[in-house]
């Protein structure tokens, strides 16, 4: 995620500052959840009462397979990973690949492990499509397989404004330009970046359908003028739609909520991106379709935000938003966003008090990390079941120890389309940090998470933990599972990853892939490792 540096001299202010590393230093100090009746400080009232101060006591999930993905010490067919902070990490599964985004490059390996293709560029899909896609690379590159039509979905913002002159052939199909293999372990350099026009022009979002299930084949591309600045891209999969919610800036307030036409996309046809510009709301987050079970037809998607809002010093709440987006591609006039719904859940506090924090300890260093405690990460998971859906979302937060959880809700989509709150929880067992959570659910309404997890006395690593729907209500009953312990600190920047990924595989709707940020012993950058999980009872 882009951040102006205004952005940081706001954080600076001298109340917020100083109420962060408060924040900080409660956090560095505590070491044991307190007895009950503690008062207890850094979190509202009520909070604590959803805590799981204690380990499941069921097995660990089973780890299928595991990985490195991109990252320091990775070298593909195509050189080694061009590392820039955070990480932006992106997954998606379909029936024979796995694709991972990291910032600006992309890669693309069989499900064993082996690189088949990268890293490269991740704009190197939009080669001879001409425009901002092919021109510019920006961060924040998102990677989705539609598990409805076996198709992979690339998502690239263009942060910079694009000269009125710039424009592109699209829609266009091409095969991906596959360059020969090389030996060499040196990253190839970015394309050079043709001159912002600051005073005219608009930014882009840009599209890539691929024409079939095999990533290495063919493309159809799309370039959409956005006025916004098209920050923070979480593109989701609907049946009408791809949806994808943008931040407009990191100064004011305000979020633009877009869909693109996913019926035409699939067919590279050409096709319309609709948007609406939604004022005075927390980062958004549309709903993304796991399995092959539909919601009702014409159930708008539903779009969830945390409540808060940082800017203004209100990082603490106890409701969620939510909104019901529905298109209308007959008669775009009648597209509707409809919200938000107040959605009572117990009162928490941003980790850290939001993002741009200086406070997850690492050992050996001054150095913390960022939280991104403002917001809900990405998936929002939507999953149809015979009589009711599922919404499972997530997000980091202070715990009752000083430190920092998890906090997952389930809400429950009734076939008349209402949506209640059925459980909740903050998974906190011990004195680690646990934040920058992604979930997944299976076939069989198991919950799997995600998640980097730290303290000073513990290198950051990536771990992973689920629940039955038979464990107790706002619990995982499985242990946790480490897929991949850290080695060092990382120094150099207190950007962590900003998120972490899931993605359910579409072959058997059970085993759920994950992907997060470690740092190998001596090194200085990130790494990245790719696991696959699966539940018990789930084949």
């Amino acid at each position: 995620m882009r951040l102006p540096h205004a952005y940081r001299r706001r954080l600076a202010a001298p109340l917020l500052a100083t109420a962060l590393t408060l924040l900080c230093t409660t956090a560095r100090l505590a070491a044991q959840a307190p007895p009950a009746g503690t008062v207890i400080t850094g979190i509202p009232a009520g909070s604590e009462r959803v805590e799981q101060r204690t380990m499941g006591s069921r097995p660990g999930v089973r780890l299928v397979r595991r990985f490195d993905g991109l990252g320091a010490g990775f070298v593909g067919p195509h050189g080694a990973t061009l590392l820039r902070n955070p990480s932006d990490n992106s997954l998606a599964v379909g029936r024979r690949h796995v694709v991972q985004t990291v910032n600006t490059q992309w890669a693309i390996f069989r499900k064993d492990g082996t690189p088949i293709y990268g890293p490269l560029p991740t704009n190197a899909v939009f080669a001879g499509f001409g425009g901002a896609c092919e021109a510019i690379v920006s961060g924040d590159a998102v990677i989705r397989y539609d598990q409805l039509a076996h198709r992979w979905l690339l998502v690239l913002p263009i942060f910079r404004r694009v000269p009125p002159g710039m424009v592109s052939d699209g829609p266009r199909t091409a095969m991906l330009r596959v360059p020969p293999p090389t030996t060499d372990a040196t990253p190839r350099p970015l394309p050079p970046r043709p001159p912002a026009d600051s005073a005219r022009g608009d930014y882009a979002m840009c599209y890539a359908v691929s024409a079939t299930d095999d990533p290495m084949g063919e493309w159809h591309r799309y370039e959409f003028r956005r006025p916004l600045f098209p920050d923070y891209p979480r593109p989701a999969v609907w049946p009408d739609g791809y949806y994808v919610p943008t931040s407009t800036g990191d100064e004011v307030i305000e979020k633009h909520l877009c869909v693109a036409e996913r019926a035409r996309m699939l067919r590279g046809e050409p096709a319309r991106e609709l948007c609406r510009f939604v004022p005075n709301v927390n980062f958004l987050n549309t709903s993304d379709l796991d399995g092959q079970r539909l919601p009702p037809v014409g159930t708008p998607n539903l779009v969830l935000a945390a409540g808060g809002t940082q800017l203004r010093g209100v990082v603490e709440s106890d409701e969620l938003q939510l909104w019901r987006f529905a298109v209308n591609w007959q008669d775009t006039a009648r597209t509707t966003l409809v919200g938000p719904e107040r959605i009572t859940v117990a009162p928490y506090r941003y980790l850290c008090g939001g993002q741009l924090t200086n406070c997850v300890p690492q050992p050996g260093t001054e150095r913390g990390l960022d939280s991104q405690g403002d917001k809900l990460m990405p998936r929002l998971i939507y999953r149809r079941f015979a009589n009711h859906a599922s919404l499972v979302a997530t997000h980091s937060i202070n715990t009752a120890n000083g430190t920092g959880g998890v906090r997952w809700y389930e809400l429950r989509v009734s076939p008349t389309g209402s949506v209640a709150l059925r459980q909740q929880g903050t998974f906190a067992p011990d004195s680690l940090y646990r934040w920058l959570p992604s979930a997944a659910m299976d076939r069989l309404g198991n919950i799997g998470l995600g998640y980097s997890a730290g303290d000073r006395h513990t290198y950051v690593g990536q771990r992973f933990v689920g629940r039955a729907p038979s464990h107790p209500v706002g619990t995982f009953g499985f242990r946790e599972v480490r897929l991949a312990d850290g080695g060092a600190a990382q120094t150099s920047t207190l950007r962590w990853e900003d998120y972490t990924q899931t993605a359910l595989d579409p072959v058997d709707d059970c085993t759920i892939w994950y992907v997060g940020d470690y740092l190998r012993a001596g090194a200085t950058a990130y790494s990245t490792k790719i696991g696959a999980f699966r539940m018990p009872g789930c084949r």
